[in-house]
């Protein structure tokens, strides 16, 4: 019995020795690394003065990668030339950069790395790292402040571009379109706030692009914009907002197309209204034409007939700011579009809401008794229609009561288009709900400034619903569907029932734009918001 005792104690031994060795050479790991590469030292050291090399090399206490950097990195002045940076993919513990543009006399250098720079194992980032020289005696050390807001949307884009551009004997307002800023600084992924650094008094132009393509230069088609009103003077303690904005773009016509049988599409860029397009060409008695709207391009349908026997057709586009321009085009025999009806409203429509019915060619001649709309009841419902000659559409417009089917049956040659093509039979519905399937807001607006334009959006910032409002008192959304919307307000400065952004070479900031909290619409269920304007 004592000896079946001491073997127990001794297996008891034998197995804590071993599971406290096995405990003791388990690699736990340790905690994991959270800290930022350290520098040990730079050649030459940050901030020297009288730079004349085009070497520079900084060296860290662990290996390093550099990744994004053609993101993160901002150069300012701008470089013509961008410079080498190594290594780009393998880990090492030195950067190196070689400057491969002639560098200004006198001129403070920054090279903002912001955080492209981590530790190889674990990504930590060596935040916003700068490294600043001077080919001159001294370091610029003023700076500008402030923030970037979007003129249409709640939070503006990443990556912004924010420049000072020196007034002097060559300033011209053309500068953003053609040259670099003379300082730059960018807001990178994470904070809509910037600062640009390193500069030396004088009077500037603080402008910030959304720049598509990184160029530092400002392209009306691409880019977004915005511009302090006034140029500044530095030093300065002003900590200034700058609001982004969309331009629309000059008008411009493009080189016109045949597509089909007498239709030719000119293309356009910019606002195409009161834009006129003229044939320059002899034309038959009975010529005769129409413009259309090209739904899904930026584009004017021109429709002609009849054919004629011509290998060009000379036009001439022409729109009132002082702009014409001549075109010529191929003229090829080819297949007319015959005509096909569709509907542009959904299945389901609002109570004043129009049913609309569109065509792809022309639509010359329209016969009402050949139209019958009858609702569920087989009842037969009295119409009125309007035209739209430009988007070619037509809205039917009669009384709908709630929870009710309309059928409508279009006969034979009930339409006719600028080609003498007659539609078929065709027949289509649509439904109204019930009143309890939808919701409405009522919002009281205080501290209003008027004439105003509310909307209401998605989550994308589509319009889905839209007031004008002219003067105080409260404002009604009816027939809303079930949704959360956002509330967008316009001050609609030129009363012109939209909004109109701004202009740089003109000077023009856009309309204000207020945003408000979200607003949850139930069916059968109104609610009330109100709305102080700070």
């Amino acid at each position: 019995m004592k000896k079946t005792i001491s073997n127990f104690v001794l297996a008891l031994l034998v197995g804590a020795v071993f599971v406290n060795c096995a405990n003791r050479g388990t690699p736990s790991g340790g905690p994991k690394d959270k800290l930022p590469p350290k520098i040990i030292k730079s050649s030459p050291e940050n901030y020297s003065t009288h730079f004349e090399g085009n070497e520079i090399e900084i060296t860290f206490d662990e290996y390093i990668k550099i990744k994004d950097i053609q993101k993160q990195l901002i150069i300012s002045p701008p470089m013509e030339y961008q410079p080498d940076i190594t290594p780009l993919s393998a880990a090492s513990k030195k950067v190196t950069i070689k400057i491969l543009d002639t560098l200004a006399p006198n001129t403070t250098y920054a090279f903002n790395f912001g955080n492209s720079i981590t530790d190889n194992n674990e990504g930590n980032p060596y935040p916003y790292y700068r490294y600043v020289f001077s080919t001159g005696s001294y370091i610029d050390s003023l700076k500008v402040t402030g923030s970037i807001v979007d003129a249409m949307k709640k939070k503006p884009e990443t990556f912004i571009n924010v420049g000072l551009y020196e007034v002097d004997s060559t300033f011209t307002d053309s500068i953003v379109f053609n040259e670099k800023p003379k300082y730059i600084t960018n807001t990178l992924d994470s904070v809509t706030t910037f600062s640009i650094e390193n500069i030396k008094p004088g009077k500037y132009m603080l402008v910030a692009l959304k720049d598509g393509n990184n160029d530092y230069k400002f392209q009306q088609k691409s880019d977004q914009i915005a511009f302090n009103k006034n140029f500044i003077t530095v030093p300065t303690d002003t900590t200034y907002t700058l609001k982004l904005f969309n331009e629309v773009p000059d008008f411009k016509a493009t080189r016109p197309k045949l597509l089909s049988g007498e239709k030719i599409a000119f293309g356009y860029e910019g606002d195409y209204k009161d834009m006129a397009i003229k044939i320059l060409s002899d034309t038959p008695e009975d010529y005769s034409y129409r413009i259309t709207k090209d739904p899904e391009t930026d584009s004017l349908l021109y429709w002609y007939t009849p054919r004629m026997k011509v290998d060009s057709l000379l036009f001439k586009v022409t729109k009132p700011e002082d702009y014409q321009k001549d075109f010529t085009v191929r003229i090829s025999e080819q297949k007319r579009d015959s005509i096909k009806l569709s509907m542009v409203s959904g299945s389901t429509i609002r109570l004043k809401e129009p049913f609309q019915l569109t065509a792809n060619t022309p639509i010359k001649k329209f016969d009402a008794s050949k139209i019958s709309l009858i609702d569920k009841d087989s009842t037969d419902v009295s119409f009125k229609t309007t035209f739209d000659t430009l988007t070619n559409t037509y809205d039917f417009n009669f009384e709908k009561t709630e929870d009710n089917s309309y059928k409508m049956q279009i006969l034979p040659e009930a339409f006719v288009d600028i080609f003498d093509y007659k539609n078929d039979t065709l027949k289509v519905s649509v439904k109204t709900k019930k009143a309890s399937d939808y919701g409405y807001v009522r919002f009281t607006l205080v501290n209003a400034t008027y004439p105003i334009i509310i909307q209401l959006t998605d989550k994308d910032g589509k319009v889905k619903y839209e007031n004008h409002i002219t003067e105080e008192g409260p404002v009604d959304f009816f027939d809303l569907n079930p949704a959360v919307y956002a509330i967008r307000i316009i001050q609609d400065v030129n009363a012109n029932k939209k909004y109109d952004t701004g202009s740089y070479l003109e000077k023009r900031q856009p309309e204000n734009i207020s945003h408000f909290q979200d607003v949850e619409v139930r069916a059968d269920w109104g609610i009330e918001e109100t709305l102080e304007f700070k």
